[in-house]
């Protein structure tokens, strides 16, 4: 079983415009709603790969019926700690040239008590989990040692992947052995402090991940592809060439199909095939949607990964 702890969900607002014209009058040309979270979309991306997941993490009362709907129609199944209050609103603006603004909410502040029971549900829930993905940003309340505190009482046998922020990912890598992080380049600088231009200097600026114990990591580079790299491996797959309706939700399709190929036992290539071809497909989806089986099969029969 995969294991998806979401602390921070959101409803994503989005709002396609023909053009972004800043203090002027904007006509919107289409909007989606949907109900999200990072793990919340690998949750979903596990599933329609086929691989069962369990979705836990923070959820709020006035919107708990939606996102359990929204899970249960995928085949997820959820168990929250419930808060009090409303889920956050995050706005994406995409224009006619795929530019995407995005406005995050905070959200709702979650207080300490139920802080401790998402550690003791994680630790329950993690028992019977083979992977456990964690991703997305904290709501209030919660700071960044949360997120060793919560991965910190996950059974070292299960094999934990992490896509956060930098201090996030830094208070993971100081509680466990992390098996996979997915940062994109920017983050990937951010995080390194290091100039990316290119794909030999992701596979340098990698081994500040691997020298504090990642076994893997995985780097997106939007429309171009990703960098899998384990420090003595390294592979570089292209991405397929698609009409881009909105990159939200690449990333985190790349890491639902990484975890499916790490639950599977594929070796990097496949791995590293399997998640581009996930992600390529989520960018051919509108709004906040993910990636949809088909076009998934269509894209991963067109891709070829190459070693570095």
């Amino acid at each position: 079983m995969i294991l998806s702890i979401c602390p921070n969900p959101s409803i994503d607002c989005t709002i396609e415009l023909d053009s972004l014209n800043v203090g002027m009058l904007n006509r919107i040309r289409n909007k989606v709603e949907t109900y999200s979270g990072k793990a919340l979309n690998v949750a979903i991306g596990v599933a329609r790969l086929g691989e069962r997941c369990v979705s836990t993490g923070f959820m709020f009362a006035n919107h708990e019926r939606m996102f359990h709907h929204v899970l249960s129609k995928e085949g997820v199944q959820s168990d929250f700690v419930i808060c009090e209050g409303s889920a956050r609103v995050n706005y994406k603006i995409i224009d006619k040239k795929s530019m995407l603004t995005e406005i995050n909410d905070k959200g709702e502040n979650v207080p300490e008590g139920k802080q401790k029971e998402l550690i003791a549900k994680v630790e329950k829930l993690s028992r019977e989990a083979d992977i456990a993905v964690m991703s997305g940003s904290l709501p209030k309340g919660v700071n960044a040692d949360f997120y060793g505190e919560v991965l910190g009482n996950i059974p070292e046998t299960v094999k934990v992947i992490v896509d956060a922020e930098k201090a996030n990912t830094l208070s993971a890598l100081r509680s466990r052995e992390i098996f996979m992080v997915k940062p994109n380049v920017k983050e990937l600088e951010n995080f390194t402090e290091f100039k990316i231009s290119s794909k030999a200097d992701i596979i340098k600026a990698s081994f500040k991940y691997l020298d504090m114990g990642v076994k893997y990591v995985l780097t997106s580079m939007g429309t171009e592809g990703a960098v899998l790299t384990d420090g003595k491996d390294s592979y570089f797959c292209k991405s397929a060439s698609v009409a881009v309706n909105s990159t939200v939700g690449a990333g985190d399709s790349m890491v639902a199909a990484a975890a499916v190929g790490i639950y599977n036992g594929v070796s990097m290539r496949e791995m590293l095939k399997e998640a581009v071809a996930a992600g390529t497909a989520a960018v051919t989806t509108s709004g906040t949607n993910l990636f949809y089986y088909d076009k998934y099969k269509e894209i991963y029969s067109k891709i070829q990964p190459e070693r570095l």
